[in-house]
């Protein structure tokens, strides 16, 4: 019996293991895809909305517009439009993009939403100093995963 609930709680720690979030700094790209959820945990689509919509969080309204939250005033131009992105893209591509876009598109002025190094001369906040030596991602895991989920809706169908 002690050998079996020895077994079974061994089993139960690896699998809790598995699922463990993944840390900005050993986020794994392939051609600028992240196949591996960054929690183990599906995103939320409706919270992904939220934060993709809302100034105060991933503000990708800034840059991006899209039909499918036209109600929210002050779209952006600078990205590609929104619509037909889970069409376009995979959920490994979108991951990508949102973790770092760099990784996929050499270049572009997109912020990287979950990395916290390499970054060139960051300031803090508005205060015209340098920024505290350890930075927190944008979003959190998460957070990423449901505007992945989010994005993922956003089809051509």
């Amino acid at each position: 019996m002690k050998r079996i609930l020895t077994t079974l709680v061994a089993m139960g720690l690896s699998v809790s293991a598995a699922h463990a979030e993944v840390a900005p700094t050993d986020v794994k790209f392939e051609d600028g895809a992240v196949a591996m959820s960054l929690t183990g945990t599906p995103g939320n689509a409706e919270e992904g909305y939220k934060i993709v919509t809302s100034k105060s969080f991933g503000n990708c309204v800034s840059c991006h517009a899209a039909d499918a939250y036209e109600e929210i005033p002050f779209h952006g131009e600078v990205g590609p439009w929104l619509d037909g992105a889970g069409s376009r893209w995979s959920e490994a591509e979108l991951r990508g993009i949102v973790t770092n876009a760099k990784m996929t598109f050499d270049g572009t002025i997109m912020p990287a939403f979950y990395k916290v190094d390499g970054f060139i001369r960051p300031g803090d906040a508005y205060t015209g100093k340098a920024a505290p030596a350890d930075l927190p991602p944008i979003l959190t895991a998460q957070q990423v995963e449901d505007v992945v989920a989010y994005l993922m809706t956003l089809t051509d169908d």
